[in-house]
């Protein structure tokens, strides 16, 4: 009676609970909740109602993370108000999809699984299912629905399942070769970056303008990918201003789980993406380093940690700890990735065993336990006891390769984020925040190939916004390789430019400006074969028992939606060679500089 500031208006409880509830909801009890484990976010199985009201598909479908006899299937679907009414669901109640998957493009043919599942504000409307049942080394079709009425429809996605890790290599996709699409830095606005002569300076360059996700629909349109591989900085943290191209970007530099939803969303209206998610299952690795803050490692970035100071970075008052939570839990809730272990929920270091045609491993050499980064600690570089994967994800690395070998798969493909071979630029600067800033670890991860006689390895990287291509070798031991034939080398890195973001050859080069700085980037760097730092796009790997083709891609312009683009080099590795075949890149390319030509290459 003394305290009615503490009193419930049981007639408004009513009102707004139960009313509401008998008008737009439905009972719950004829569905089964089968979304897919969450990041952190509620269980709403056992809710009594469901939303009735209507739903948005408001990004499509995707899937992600196939094995040979499952596939992670993805939607957003937010509740609408129904006609004459502003009426929407209360944050106890869940709304219920269902779906289904098929070998029929119409979904008119069997049902190979399906099911109900449930999605609720927890995790902003999106949701995850995992189909299974699945027949291995199959293209599949599939198409979510509203449990409360069947008419309303996402698009049908198409994705695909992996062949049994038994198959024999020449039986796997059907005996044709597998092709991958690798990405990786795909900016929405324009940012800040650094060149890697000016991030040794520490000195800022330009604003960069970048824009649409053109290389995202050329890959889906026009390539026969049938994988897509991201390989990190998926959305960007920063604000910048695309305004002038109509990509300005909404709310703030990201800090909490509000902002970080809202840049994904955004980020996920692109037309390219969107097309891309639809037409394959994806592979992901997260937080090289935009998807949390610019140079992250794994405690802090280069404005934040948990400190008092850096805590002050965002009027949120998030401290770095509570950023990275914040990123990782939305990044869970937009991809279609799959939670490694229950135990350990920042591990997405994980192996695809793609019949014994080749491993698919996929590293995290930013987040998980990689120790402090940025143009700053130069002197720290070359420290034995310096780490970008943690003890733990290093031996598991290694394990991961010698039973590949032991099992008898003929190639080993590994997705990281960061540039593996050594990168001086006339031969005064590396960049530390990439494996040069690691000379230890990469040395370690050398020698093992070497020593255990590990053939056929591929390291993919992105990052650098540029394009490299190089024989993996010790960096600049001419004792041991030689950059003519190959002879000496364990392997081969394809290092990939940007979606977007800007060239770090400069503001905006030009082809002509950014081969002059290839120039002497191949001449400083023996093992380094390809060098090109002026277009924006992407690369694929078309991959059989007996050779792996890669073609890089070029996009002419990323101001508006289109899909002009080229294919600028393309490059041949043949099973048991440990190097790139010479003459490299065939002699010529379209854009860019080799090391030699032609003539020069035998």
């Amino acid at each position: 009676i003394n305290q009615p500031q503490l009193a419930i208006d049981t007639k408004q409880l009513a009102k707004r609970h139960i009313a509401h509830a008998r008008r737009q909801t439905e009972d719950a009890t004829g569905f089964v909740d089968e979304h897919y484990t969450t990041f952190y976010g509620g269980d709403f199985s056992n809710s009594p109602t469901i939303w009735k009201g209507g739903l948005n598909f408001t990004h499509s479908v995707a899937s992600g993370d196939p094995f040979n006899t499952s596939v992670l299937l993805w939607t957003r679907a937010v509740p609408v108000s129904p006609p004459g009414t502003t009426e929407l669901p209360d944050q106890s109640v869940p709304a219920c999809l269902s779906f289904k998957i098929s070998t029929s493009p119409d979904l008119q043919g069997d049902t190979i699984d399906s099911g109900d599942a449930f999605t609720s504000y927890d995790v902003d409307w999106t949701l995850k299912v995992e189909a299974a049942g699945l027949t291995p080394d199959t293209k599949f079709f599939f198409q979510f629905s509203d449990c409360t009425n069947s008419s309303s429809v996402s698009p049908i996605g198409t994705t695909r399942t992996l062949p049994s890790p038994d198959t024999p290599a020449n039986e796997v996709n059907g005996g044709n070769p597998i092709t991958l699409a690798v990405f990786s830095c795909s900016q929405y606005q324009a940012g800040k970056r650094f060149s890697l002569h000016e991030a040794c300076l520490r000195t800022e360059i330009k604003l960069i303008m970048t824009g649409w996700f053109n290389a995202y629909g050329y890959a889906a349109h026009n390539t026969s990918a049938e994988i897509f591989l991201h390989l990190g900085d998926y959305i960007y943290e920063s604000l910048g201003d695309g305004a002038s191209i109509g990509r300005q970007t909404l709310g703030r530099e990201l800090a909490t789980v509000h902002d970080y939803r809202q840049r994904l969303n955004q980020y996920r209206t692109d037309q390219g993406l969107l097309a891309a998610h639809q037409s394959g299952p994806w592979v992901t690795v997260w937080l090289d380093d935009h998807e949390v803050a610019d140079q992250s490692w794994k405690a802090g970035t280069a404005d934040s940690n948990d400190s008092t100071i850096g805590c002050a970075f965002s009027p949120s008052g998030a401290c770095f700890t509570d950023r990275k939570l914040a990123a990782v839990r939305a990044y869970h809730e937009w991809l279609p990735i799959r939670q490694v272990t229950v135990n350990d929920k920042l591990r997405i270091w994980r192996n695809f065993e793609i019949g014994k045609l080749l491993d698919l491993t996929m590293l995290d050499t930013r987040q998980y336990d990689r120790d402090i980064t940025d143009a700053i600690i130069n002197t720290l570089a070359a420290f034995p006891n310096r780490s970008l994967m943690g003890f733990e994800q290093e031996k598991w690395f290694f394990n991961t390769l010698s039973q590949s070998q032991n099992r008898g798969a003929i190639w080993r493909v590994v997705g990281q984020q960061i540039v593996f071979t050594q990168l001086n630029e006339s031969g005064v600067c590396q960049s530390n925040d990439a494996w040069d800033g690691y000379r230890a670890n990469r040395e370690r991860v050398l020698n093992y190939l070497y020593e255990n006689e590990i053939n056929n390895t591929i390291v993919l990287s992105g990052d650098s916004h540029a394009n490299w291509v190089s024989d993996l070798a010790h960096p600049n031991d001419s004792t041991t390789y030689n950059p003519l034939s190959g002879q000496g080398a364990i392997g081969v890195e394809f290092a990939g430019t940007a979606v977007t973001s800007g060239s770090s050859f400069g503001t905006n080069i030009a082809p002509a400006a950014a081969d002059v700085k290839s120039q002497e980037y191949v001449a400083a760097n023996l093992d380094l074969q390809w060098s090109e730092g002026s277009y924006r796009g992407f690369f694929t790997l078309t991959i059989d028992p007996n050779t792996l083709n890669a073609t890089y891609y070029a996009m002419r312009n990323i101001t508006f939606a289109n899909l002009d683009g080229f294919a600028s080099a393309n490059f041949v590795v043949k099973a048991g060679e440990n190097k790139l075949s010479r003459p490299v890149a065939g002699g010529s390319t379209l854009a860019g500089v080799l090391k030699f030509n032609g003539s020069e290459s035998h």
